[in-house]
């Protein structure tokens, strides 16, 4: 087994910085420091960047292999910023409008969402009289409220008294202790179809709408406010980008390299050990699944507050059973359309509580390919639908379940009239399941990761810096603020100012 030593690595005036995970939070944490200066090495055990926000080929066909909503931009155009760059200069980003579209009654019923508020307003009228009002106190309350908000998500909360800091109290009557997500926006709408068009993002988080924290009323309306956005290529081009940006600052990403544990001199990290070869660090920073890596990188018997045992009682996101068409035509269907099950409420139940499958499912389809020739052979199209399922505790058996779940996602397609014809234009298809996921690096394929309960949020989810390790620090879906791609690329600034004000790195 090779030893290689901190000379022979690096020059050992500089402080050494690994990032272990090329998925979004750690890239922008890696390309925020290899822009200060730091000697940056990110450690990707898969063959590409991206993590869950990689691109997935399927023969001649390209599809993003998780995430496909970008909402608030400017977070990641500001951190492209601080390193002197433009992000427009590396991605081509195109605005939706309408944002997406929402199907009720089997796709008999669509409701079009916008940014348009005149237009948004009238649409509610329309289909749901007497509610355009309730939108429009919403737009106005939310906002504030994500004013009160965004300082309590954009810094560290390691020590409870944080509670007692001024930018929580301002934000305390905001956040809607004791009521879930659907209370907020009942008291907004009175059409249950309207309170699921602005509650559904709960599943961005992986939960119930009945039971996320009604402070999370903010991400509807972060979309309504900034818009939904599609870069060319796909989201997964964020990832490309950014590590262009870390290569172009004199970093180093060592991609088929994955990381087998931490180096440790008790509670101290020193390194890590990839592919056999160890290696000296003076940080540590961990951007894969946090409960991943601490029950595959940490010995057993080192953690306490978030050991192998104390995880398995915590609470996780739900998972989703992926399916990507490589179609032989283009479909006339909106970017991004949802498709909400007769009784939503019943669904959701049993996928975040009783852990079954429901016969009558709600999904998700990206027709990317409408505004997208990047992803398709001309006159082809990539779709992309996702049904949200219950995560692996749930031990459904997935081996034989696959093949059955694709034919119910085909079925429900051809129930919906513009894909009535739809198995007739398959040139290739490929299914992904909690099972894959959980192969690919996620926890019990809970692909939202650590659940968002209030006792899961803020001081209560795993610290930015790391409070069970010394020189190890978080980034991504498993710290604070939480998942999502705008909170993700906020972790990695949070993490990168507290390494530069607490360790010194990158000053």
């Amino acid at each position: 087994m090779r030893d290689y030593s901190h000379r022979e690595l690096f020059n050992v005036s500089e402080k050494r910085v690994a990032v272990i995970g090329a998925g979004p939070g750690g890239l922008a944490a890696a390309m925020i420091l290899a822009s200060r200066g730091v000697s940056v090495t990110v450690f990707e055990k898969q063959p590409f960047v991206g993590g869950r926000t990689s691109r997935l080929q399927v023969g001649e066909f390209a599809f993003d292999r998780g995430p496909t909503f970008l909402n608030m931009p400017y977070i990641l155009e500001e951190i492209f910023e601080e390193t002197g760059r433009n992000l427009h200069d590396y991605v081509e980003m195109k605005r939706l409008e309408p944002m997406y579209d929402l199907y009720f009654d089997r796709g008999r019923r669509v409701l079009s969402m916008t940014t348009d508020r005149d237009e948004m307003f009238e649409a509610i009228e329309a289909q749901f009289p007497g509610n355009g009002e309730g939108y429009e106190r919403f737009m106005s309350e939310q906002a504030i409220k994500l004013s009160k908000l965004m300082p309590v998500l954009q810094t560290a909360h390691d020590s409870l008294t944080d509670y007692v800091s001024l930018r929580v109290l301002k934000a305390l009557p905001f956040l809607s202790i004791g009521k879930s997500l659907y209370d907020v926006l009942s008291e907004y709408f009175t059409s249950e179809e309207l309170k699921y068009a602005f509650t559904f993002q709960a599943k961005y988080l992986g939960m119930s709408a009945w039971e996320c924290p009604g402070g999370f009323s903010i991400l509807s309306y972060m979309e309504h406010a900034y818009g939904v956005h599609h870069p060319i290529g796909g989201v997964n081009q964020l990832c490309t980008a950014m590590a262009r940006v870390i290569e172009e600052e004199g970093g180093s990403i060592r991609l088929g390299e994955g990381v087998d544990r931490l180096l440790l001199d008790g509670k101290s990290v020193n390194g890590l050990v990839a592919n056999n070869v160890h290696y000296s660090f003076d940080e540590v920073i961990i951007g894969a699944d946090f409960a991943h890596a601490m029950t595959s990188l940490v010995p057993n018997g080192t953690l306490s507050r978030w050991s192998p045992e104390q995880l398995q009682k915590k609470r996780y996101s739900c998972s989703t059973f992926m399916l990507y068409l490589g179609l032989d035509r283009l479909y006339d269907v909106g970017h991004h359309t949802i498709h909400f099950a007769d009784d939503y409420e019943q669904n959701v139940k049993e996928m975040t509580k009783d852990l079954k499958l429901s016969d009558d499912f709600s999904f998700y389809v990206q027709n990317a390919s409408k505004i997208d020739p990047t992803l398709a052979p001309a006159g082809k199209s990539s779709l992309y639908v996702l049904v949200p399922v219950p995560n692996n505790l749930s031990n459904l058996p997935w081996e034989t379940l696959e093949p059955k779940m694709t034919e119910l996602v085909l079925d429900a397609l051809e129930t919906r009239s513009p894909y009535k014809d739809i198995r007739d234009h398959i040139e290739v298809k490929q299914a992904l399941t909690q099972k894959d996921w959980e192969a690919f690096g996620v926890y019990e394929g809970a692909t939202f990761n650590l659940g968002h309960n209030l006792s899961q949020m803020m001081y209560f989810r795993p610290h930015n810096q790391f409070e069970e390790l010394d020189h190890v620090w978080l980034v991504g879906g498993g710290t604070h603020p939480g998942s999502g791609l705008p909170t993700i690329f906020e972790s990695a600034r949070i993490t990168t100012n507290l390494l530069r004000d607490r360790a010194g790195v990158g000053q």
